[in-house]
């Protein structure tokens, strides 16, 4: 089961934390896999959940432990064109990573071979169906075997 802690958090929202570089190498560090925002401003990338906070680098996005959120439509493109990770979304049930991998968004209805995304806010169907689970609280997760 893939374990992807949304945003870094492990054990909890941290927002003071959230899409910080650090934060997101502790995570990684701790063997799991991470979501994160990410935004284009001013031909910049950057980190931050409502809008562009922490620089960043295409170097730094293409750790194949990140999946990356694009918060807008160009660096959507620019992430693809550097084959980095990443997916786009507004409030679909489901969308399909560039890695071809399907995200099934909150309390929405999981595909068999999905990713459970905030399953602490609710889904529909069987989570052990699901290759994969994006929490806050993923520590929580690390022990389930579906």
């Amino acid at each position: 089961m893939l374990l992807i802690a949304h945003r870094g958090n492990i054990h909890g929202k941290e927002e003071d934390n959230e899409n910080k570089q650090e934060y997101i190498l502790e995570a990684i560090n701790q063997g799991y896999d991470v979501e994160v925002d990410v935004w284009l401003h001013n031909d910049a990338l950057y980190l931050g959940h409502d809008g562009p906070q922490y620089l960043t680098d295409i170097k730094f996005l293409k750790n194949d432990k990140l999946w990356c959120h694009c918060k807008n439509v160009d660096v959507l493109q620019r992430l693809i064109e550097n084959k980095v990770h990443c997916f786009f979304h507004k409030s679909d049930d489901i969308i399909l990573t560039s890695k071809g991998y399907m995200w099934t968004f909150p309390k929405k209805k999981l595909v068999k071979g999905s990713i459970c995304v905030m399953p602490e806010y609710g889904y529909q169907g069987n989570i052990s169906d699901c290759i994969g689970i994006c929490s806050d609280f993923i520590g929580d997760w690390r022990d389930y075997e579906g």
